[in-house]
């Protein structure tokens, strides 16, 4: 399986000089704390920031920036040890009760045990598109890079550069998507074990706290959105980017991906929707 270089035939270089955005963040420009701003969140230097947890609060934090297109990077290590009941955010979203965004979610298990990778996709305030996967690598062992590639034509989700989902835009066909509503980039890491690990039949052993999740190298080569306007042009490649879709490579990447580490697919989901699935599931998922 290939590990690209580029991505989809343009590097990181050429993306980054024509989208006019910005590159290789700096957290303490970049980004505002949310919650847990009493010791919850440290950032160290400017290119590393440390979310914990622990009994008395979760934390979190949001990009300054909106962005309406666009590429977003971010290398994380997941919680180590016994992380059952704690959920890893990283995600894109606008406000609103209509609101856009688009999910990794890390979900904690139990020592030995492996993570599972949430995504989600909602459109206008509905998500209900999960997908789940575990990793082929110890995401706790070592910092890892998760990518969202947003664009008119689709949604991708990437780990270390291989696809593990794509989510393409059927406006046309009826099925929404989120074309119009500039998102933030917001991560944040508290405690969900009435749902998280198992259903929530494994609760969180808060002999393990302070929980811990390791942040760097936030890049976001995308279109930033200030007062009703783009930083990009309307032609720009952020916009217009891989309109005719994954390569060869890709598309293999990601139904090997598929094949041996999904562990759940709304589209499959059958007795969940049972008068009939979504839309787009009944359409090309690898284009």
């Amino acid at each position: 399986m290939a590990i690209h270089e580029t991505y989809l035939g343009v590097s990181t270089l050429l993306l980054a000089f024509l989208f006019g955005v910005i590159a290789e963040g700096n957290f303490y420009k970049d980004i505002d704390i949310t919650w847990g701003e009493h010791g919850g969140v440290k950032i160290l230097g400017s290119n590393v920031l440390v979310l914990s947890l622990d009994h008395s609060s979760g934390s979190g934090f949001r990009s300054k920036a909106e962005y309406l297109f666009g590429r977003i990077d971010m290398q994380l290590k997941l919680v180590s040890a016994n992380s059952a009941g704690t959920v890893t955010a990283y995600y894109l979203s606008s406000e609103g009760p209509n609101h856009d965004e688009i999910d990794f979610e890390f979900l904690g298990n139990v020592s030995g045990e492996p993570y599972i990778v949430h995504t989600n996709v909602y459109t206008q305030g509905v998500g209900n598109r999960e997908q789940q996967f575990y990793l082929w690598f110890d995401p706790t062992k070592n910092f890892h890079t998760y990518t969202i590639v947003w664009n008119l034509q689709r949604i991708i989700f990437l780990v270390d550069n291989v696809p593990i989902r794509v989510f393409n835009n059927y406006e046309s066909r009826g099925v929404p998507f989120a074309s119009s509503q500039p998102m933030r980039v917001y991560s944040s890491l508290w405690c969900a074990d009435q749902w998280a690990t198992r259903g929530g039949l494994v609760k969180t052993n808060w002999s393990f706290a302070p929980f811990k999740a390791y942040y760097r190298n936030f890049d976001a080569k995308a279109c930033v959105w200030s007062k009703g306007t783009s930083s990009c042009p309307s032609n720009s490649i952020a916009i217009t980017h891989n309109t005719k879709g994954l390569d060869a490579n890709d598309r293999r990447s990601l139904r090997w991906v598929q094949k041996y580490y999904m562990i759940y697919d709304y589209c499959n989901d059958y007795k969940r929707f049972s008068l009939g699935r979504p839309r787009e599931c009944r359409l090309s998922r690898f284009s």
